[in-house]
């Protein structure tokens, strides 16, 4: 019985210092917000990405990622959908240019502003389209 209870104190142990190690370095202003944001968000992991933090998590079942600045002011969010969600316009984009290659992932991506893209990833790629389907880079 000691066996069990101390291997269950071990394994709490462990995933605690692995939650702290995932938000070590990350700022309070950029934690707190998430958390008022997305409550109930499931494995939630932090990196740094492009000077700032990125949240990435589950919720609802999809796939998501923040992106923060240092003072927890929200940069965009990033929502993987099917590659049927991506607007035909994309879809035709990269049958067309990319002839034999496929859209492995996509996402919506929305910036501080509101402003809407797509992001389709190709031939390990990520290919950034507007909300009409034109190419942006």
């Amino acid at each position: 019985m000691k066996k069990y209870l101390l291997t269950g104190l071990l394994g709490v142990f462990i995933l605690a210092g692995i939650s702290y190690a995932q938000t070590t370095g990350v700022p309070t202003p950029a934690k707190t917000t998430f958390a008022k944001l997305y409550p109930h968000a499931k494995s939630l992991k932090w990196d740094k990405e492009d000077g700032g933090y990125e949240a990435s998590f589950t919720e609802k079942g999809k796939a998501m990622s923040l992106l923060f600045d240092t003072k927890g002011q929200l940069k965009e969010t990033e929502t993987d959908i099917a590659v049927t969600e991506l607007p035909a316009t994309v879809r035709d984009y990269v049958a067309k240019q990319m002839p034999g290659k496929q859209i492995k992932e996509a996402s919506i991506i929305v910036d501080a502003a509101g402003v809407k893209k797509y992001e389709a990833e190709v031939g390990g790629k990520d290919l950034l389209f507007s909300v009409d389907g034109k190419l942006l880079h």
